[in-house]
Order: C-alpha cells, then sequence, then structure tokens
C-alpha cells in the first residue's frame, strides 16, 4: 500500500513537471508559428493527463484563452460520423452494405452508374469514386440549393451527382467531403432525424456540448478563426457549411473532444457498452490507409501504429493522434491555418509523443 502511495505521487510530481515543461514549448511554438490561440491535451481511456489553453481568442486582442473555448473541428467531425453510423448499424437501423439509391432511387436516374452499388461503407471509408468539393467551391449557387438545412443537404448531393462527379481512374481512396454528405444522408434517411438531432442526442449522450459552424456566429467572446494572413474571420454564417455539416462543420471545447477521444480509447480496448472491441478496431484499422473516419499509420519514430484524423476549415487547424498500444491519445487545436501554423502544430505533436512514450 505504502509502496503504491509513493508510485502515485511520483507520477504525479513527474506529469507536473512535463505539463509545465510542454506548456512552455508550447507557448514558444504559439508565439514562433504565428498562433493566436493554441490548445493541447493528452488523455488516457481514464483520465485528462494534460489540457492547457495558451494565447488569445483573436489576433491583437485582450480577449485571453479559455479552456472551455470552443474550436471548429473541421474534417474531425468525420470521427464523430462514423461513430453515429456505427452505433445506427449495431442498432439494425441501416447496415454498412446498404446502398444508397436503395434509400433515394429517385435520384438514381440522373447520377453516374458507376455510383448504383456504392454502399454506406464505401463513404465512410472514402472507397466511392467521387470527386471532391469543399467550402471554396463556386458551384452551386446558394439561390439553387433551397429548403431547410436537411433538404438543402439533399438538394446539394442531387445536384453533386447530377453534375457526374465521379473519379474514372482507379485508386485505393477518393478523400471527398461530399461522400461523409451522402453517408449523412442515408443516416437520416433511415432514423428520420436531421443529422444535428442524431448529433444533439450523441451530445446528451456522452455530456458533450457539440455545436455547428464558426464558434463566434453564437457568441464573439468565442474564439475567432483566422487565415494564412492572420485575419479574423468575423461572425457570419456561411450556406456553404450546412451542406457539408456531417463532413466538417461541428465545434466544441477541448475537454469535451477529450470526452469523445477517450471513448474511442476505452473501446479500442473492450471497455464500450456500445459497440465491442472489435468494431472499434475497424473503424479505426479495418482497411489499409484509412477506414471509418479514422486514418492510421506507424509512427517512424517509435514504431507504434496511431489511427488520426485532422482537420482544415479554412481558419482553424485541428489533430488526434490515438495510440491504443500506450493507451494515450493526443489533441491538438489551433484558430487559424497557415502551412506555418500547421508545422507549429506537428512540433508540438513530436514533443508529446516523445515525452509520453509515443
Amino acid at each position: 500500500m505504502k509502496k503504491n502511495l509513493v508510485f502515485l505521487l511520483f507520477f504525479s510530481m513527474l506529469s507536473t513537471l512535463f505539463g509545465q515543461k510542454n506548456s512552455s514549448f508550447a507557448e514558444n511554438i504559439r508565439i514562433k508559428y504565428k498562433i493566436p490561440e493554441l490548445a493541447y491535451a493528452v488523455v488516457s481511456s481514464d483520465s485528462i493527463i494534460e489540457i492547457q489553453s495558451l494565447g488569445y481568442q483573436r489576433i491583437n486582442s485582450s480577449y485571453k484563452a479559455k479552456i472551455d473555448d470552443k474550436f471548429r473541428l473541421g474534417s474531425l467531425t468525420k470521427t464523430i460520423t462514423s461513430y453515429i453510423a456505427m452505433i445506427l448499424v449495431k442498432e439494425g437501423k441501416i447496415n454498412l452494405d446498404t446502398k444508397f439509391f436503395d434509400l433515394y432511387p429517385e435520384l438514381k436516374a440522373n447520377s453516374n452508374p458507376i455510383l448504383y452499388n456504392v454502399t454506406l461503407q464505401d463513404f465512410l471509408t472514402f472507397r466511392a469514386p467521387i470527386s471532391t468539393w469543399s467550402y471554396g467551391n463556386e458551384t452551386p449557387s446558394q439561390k439553387e440549393i433551397k429548403g431547410d438545412k436537411r433538404q438543402q443537404r439533399y438538394e446539394f448531393i442531387s445536384w453533386f451527382f447530377r453534375q457526374n462527379q465521379v473519379v474514372s481512374e482507379k485508386q485505393e481512396v477518393y478523400l471527398s467531403n461530399p461522400s461523409y454528405v451522402v453517408a449523412g444522408l442515408m443516416l437520416e434517411k433511415v432514423t428520420g432525424k436531421s443529422y444535428e438531432t442524431l448529433v444533439a442526442e450523441l451530445g446528451r449522450n456522452l455530456n458533450i456540448d457539440f455545436g455547428f459552424g464558426p464558434p463566434n456566429l453564437l457568441d464573439e467572446n468565442q474564439p475567432w478563426g483566422h487565415d494564412e494572413n492572420l485575419k479574423p474571420e468575423k461572425p457570419a454564417l456561411n450556406y456553404k457549411l450546412n451542406w457539408l455539416s456531417s463532413a466538417g462543420n461541428i465545434n466544441c471545447s477541448l475537454p469535451d473532444y477529450c470526452k469523445f477521444t477517450q471513448m474511442q480509447l476505452q473501446g479500442l480496448a473492450g471497455k464500450s457498452k456500445i459497440l465491442s472491441a472489435q468494431e472499434f478496431n475497424l473503424m479505426h484499422n479495418g482497411f489499409p490507409e484509412v477506414s471509418f473516419g479514422w486514418y492510421s499509420e506507424i509512427n517512424e519514430n517509435s514504431g507504434l501504429k496511431y489511427s488520426f484524423h485532422y482537420g482544415n476549415p479554412g481558419t482553424f487547424l485541428t489533430k488526434v493522434y490515438i495510440c491504443k498500444p500506450i493507451n494515450k491519445a493526443f489533441i491538438i487545436f489551433a484558430n487559424v491555418q497557415s502551412e506555418e501554423a500547421d508545422k507549429g502544430l506537428m512540433l508540438l505533436l513530436e514533443d508529446l509523443q516523445k515525452q509520453y512514450g509515443g
């Protein structure tokens, strides 16, 4: 008992020292790589080992970073969409081999035949041969896509498929935001609920406050995103964000995304009451390169396998790296998107990995 107490005390002191050192290093990264606000965390399946939020919510301001600040997740949204999909598969509401046009037969006639047999699994794992589309695309216009949020997503995919947006050359994966828009439509169809409702229900179950769109849209005292020239993004509703809701429009705080990430670690260790370890492993490692919302790679320094994802929605950067063998995950958020900032985040990630054995 005494030995255990001494070990816990030593581990606590070591974690404190690590935290102080890493916080100082992160602050230097933030300043050198011109990042207004930088937030990061190291978690295990049952604890937040280290968490920090540094800097300012917007450039040249006195609005200091807060630990519960919200960030646009960008494509980290896909990790959430995939988890919701796997739950619905488990509940028998949909199958991974369900075809899109079995649910939306009215769109089939105007779509490329190459897509007729594409399934939910194909869309979630980027195996559907469709081209990419993102916020910067000029077409379609807002006037072409009408209705409420759910109807707009349907109209967008109807337009997208009419454009014959397929990739003819055979590839291993087809990284495309519309793949996740299609997957979201399939989940909406089989549940009769909007994607926003499905996310809200998951949030209540996990005690996570998921939001949509820029964090400063509803509250100007939340972080503002910044472009590569450090120009802050004023609160504004971008209609295209709704079209891509299930691909990249969720926002949440770092502590809340820690909860979601810890749940992934617990699931990979067989400690989930919702999905089995095999189902979590399928999500993270079921396919080469990218599975259900998660990429995978072997760290060249440690030789350990990671599942990861990253977001770059224009004015934010987000990263999550999960390492099952050491029961650790590393999460980094920034309210700027630039090549310089991304380089800084990767240096911080590498430093954290070395500190914690990853």
